[in-house]
């Protein structure tokens, strides 16, 4: 059936029998963003069943795609029913994800949702879309939710942040431990992956990792769950070693719900989101502004030097906030 001319919730509706169509139609919205999106999250928030949501980041290359493929199968294969995000970079001429929603896995599961979502160069619209598209599927009864991003910067430190267990991978040979502290992912990370562990290198990386680990937590840094996070070795291409990574994921998943600290992570969650929406109200309303006539009569005046940005600043800021 058309899913043409169909109300957000009667697609929800349709969704939560299991249309996988209506559910790629709501995903859509999210990702559109405007009064659909907010609907859809408004419909989904209080269905929410408290899905896990994993993060899996690391440098471009470091086979990510075909671990989270393998990541799948090992899930379904303890009675599970992922679902996969993929942030991938913005194709430059349409805004769109680059790479296919399902291509970039190595034949993943067919009860397996996976949908890719463009970076579109930045992370505000992301802010926005990650949260509404985990809600979507923890709605419609998918989880572990699977969150891949495209690489080591802040967009993947701040998408990882909407996860309960961060994954971060390496690979021998590459300096990826290095990088990975400079982008501040091993102070994020729960679980450290070194994949293509066959090759050279990969135990001085686990080294690396180890020696780096030790030393963050000498100059004060906290364990996010009492203990050093371990660090899985994997052969992703053969498959080897995700029985253990499952195991670990299963282990923090454990620690989270001893304490507050799934709760805390989820309330960060949330208050990120909502000041997400804020910034882009507020950015939508400074627009408004800038546009108004108004607006541009105090452009016109810093065009002809009449005015100093500072003061133009201040005069448009009381135009925003109406004093």
């Amino acid at each position: 059936m058309s899913l043409r001319g169909l109300s957000p919730a009667q697609v929800l509706a349709r969704a939560l029998e299991g249309d996988r169509h209506a559910t790629g139609r709501l995903l859509t919205l999210i990702e559109r963003g405007g009064e659909g999106a907010d609907e859809v999250a408004s419909l989904t928030h209080p269905m929410a069943k408290g899905a896990h949501v994993i993060g899996i980041t690391g440098p471009p290359g470091a086979g990510k795609s075909t671990l989270v493929g393998q990541l799948i199968k090992e899930a379904v294969r303890h009675g599970a029913r992922p679902a996969v995000l993929a942030v991938d970079p913005s194709s430059p001429l349409s805004g769109g994800a680059i790479l296919g929603d399902r291509i970039r896995m190595d034949d993943p599961e067919s009860d397996c949702f996976i949908r890719s979502i463009a970076t579109r160069g930045h992370s505000g619209g992301l802010a926005l879309a990650v949260p509404g598209v985990v809600r979507v599927f923890d709605a419609c009864g998918f989880g572990p939710i699977i969150i891949e991003t495209v690489g080591v910067g802040q967009v993947e430190v701040d998408i990882t942040a909407a996860a309960d267990t961060t994954v971060v991978v390496m690979n021998p040979g590459t300096g990826d431990a290095v990088q990975a502290n400079k982008a501040g992912l091993l102070e994020v990370a729960d679980i450290f992956v070194v994949n293509k562990a066959d090759r050279p290198g990969a135990n001085e990386v686990r080294g690396d990792l180890q020696i780096m680990l030790d030393l963050s937590h000498m100059t004060g840094r906290e364990d996010h769950w009492g203990r050093r996070p371990p660090v899985v070795m994997l052969k992703s291409l053969e498959g080897t070693g995700f029985g253990e990574l499952w195991n670990e994921i299963q282990t923090h998943i454990e620690f989270l719900g001893i304490g507050s600290e799934r709760e805390r992570r989820r309330h960060l969650r949330q208050r990120a989101e909502v000041e997400a929406r804020i910034e882009q109200i507020v950015h939508q309303s400074v627009q408004q502004v800038l546009d108004s006539q108004e607006g541009g009569r105090v452009l016109e005046r810093l065009r002809k030097l009449q005015d100093s940005p500072a003061s133009a600043a201040k005069e448009l800021a009381r135009l925003l906030l109406g004093s």
